[in-house]
């Protein structure tokens, strides 16, 4: 039998909780998703007034962050590399995305999900992602 250990609810909900409060502080909108290391939604917010698109947008992110064990943004870096880069289609699931904001959450060397920000700047929805990563119980900082 394997056992995979998950981002548990109360602690998705505390680090959602934490990037609603800081991206209220500084009078925006977005979604947050956080997700278990398939990809399935463990706590979504989506705030008054974020753009309608950012909803599947950030649920995507935490997907992709989430399968590919990785930030989202070195997905679109390769993705877009003159010499090495490929086609984001390649990996033959649509959900796939290459937009900075989701990231994997790690705890002893394994993902056990992602949380993800969209509907802000790139930067933004990156840092407060990886805030919120950092706010999970004994988990490693993203690398």
């Amino acid at each position: 039998m394997i056992n995979q250990p998950t981002i548990e609810y109360t602690e998705a909900n505390r680090a959602l909780d934490a990037i609603y409060s800081e991206v209220l502080k500084r009078g925006k909108a977005g979604v947050i998703a956080v997700c278990d290391a398939h990809g399935d939604l463990i706590a979504f917010a989506r705030m008054d007034g974020a753009p309608l698109s950012s909803i599947t947008i950030a649920m995507n992110k935490a997907y992709s962050a989430a399968r590919e064990r990785k930030p989202t943004h070195e997905i679109g870096r390769a993705a877009r590399n003159p010499e090495k880069g490929f086609d984001i289609g390649y990996f033959g699931d649509p959900r796939f995305t290459g937009w900075g904001g989701g990231v994997p959450v790690r705890k002893d060397g394994n993902v056990i999900g992602a949380i993800a920000v969209s509907g802000l700047p790139q930067l933004e929805d990156i840092e407060l992602a990886e805030m919120g990563a950092s706010l999970i119980s004994g988990c490693e900082t993203h690398e």
